[in-house]
């Protein structure tokens, strides 16, 4: 194996883990050495492996299954248009763009919100609370089932079509990154809370709390993969 120049470490570490992904050495559908195993094979650290699966994950080539490991899923990233851009960004550029979307759809959502939105909303904060005991999967797509409700309640078409195009992006990253690095492990309905004080500041039509506590939440989950 090439030895790592001196660049971004975890840029490099992936460059070959793709190169070998590509050559067939890790065939899709097979899974990857452990994280110990990689960290020893690339001379690096287990941060920077996990930041190099952290971006084979967002390019679509690599999965987590909970309890398995990490799976090939491609043997090349996914195209070229924006969906695609998005999912090979850096997770914090993700979510930068996601807090300027979301942040003042949910002030829209405290000022416009009828009697309909605030029952499908708490529907939706209902859901997310249940699908605590399914797996990742499953919580992912409530949680973003309840951030879309939360966008639609803002009444803008534009924010609607924004959001459509962005959550699936955004749910790759999160199924793909909670499961490989167990951010649930303790807190199976992890973010419950600050999901429901939102909710409650959409009942008080409430722009700048519904802002201020969900600009609040997204930071702290970026904080959390990032760190992770």
């Amino acid at each position: 194996m090439p030895a790592l120049r001196p660049s971004p470490l975890a840029e490099q570490a992936a460059a070959l883990i793709e190169e070998r992904i590509r050559t067939g050495e890790w065939p899709v559908g097979g899974r990857l050495p452990g994280e110990v195993a990689l960290a020893k094979e690339l001379g690096v650290g287990r941060s920077t492996v996990r930041e190099a699966l952290r971006t084979l994950a967002a390019a679509g080539m690599v999965h987590s299954r909970q309890g398995s490991g990490v799976f090939v899923t491609s043997d090349r990233p996914s195209g070229g248009d924006w969906a695609t851009r998005l999912r090979r960004a850096e997770l914090a550029h993700v979510y930068e763009v996601r807090t300027m979307v979301e942040v003042q759809a949910a002030r829209l959502a405290a000022e416009r919100r009828t009697e309909a939105d605030l029952a499908a909303v708490d529907a939706a904060l209902a859901a997310r609370h249940a699908a605590g005991e399914g797996d990742d999967t499953a919580f992912v797509d409530a949680d973003i089932a309840l951030h879309t409700t939360i966008v639609a309640a803002a009444h803008n078409p534009v924010l609607d079509d924004l959001f459509a195009q962005f959550a699936p992006v955004l749910r790759e990253h999160l199924v793909a990154l909670v499961g490989l690095f167990g951010l649930r492990e303790g807190d199976p309905n992890q973010g419950y809370e600050s999901h429901a004080e939102l909710v409650r500041a959409l009942h008080d039509g409430d722009p700048e709390a519904a802002g201020r506590v969900l600009a609040a939440e997204l930071e702290a989950t970026r904080s959390r993969l990032l760190s992770a």
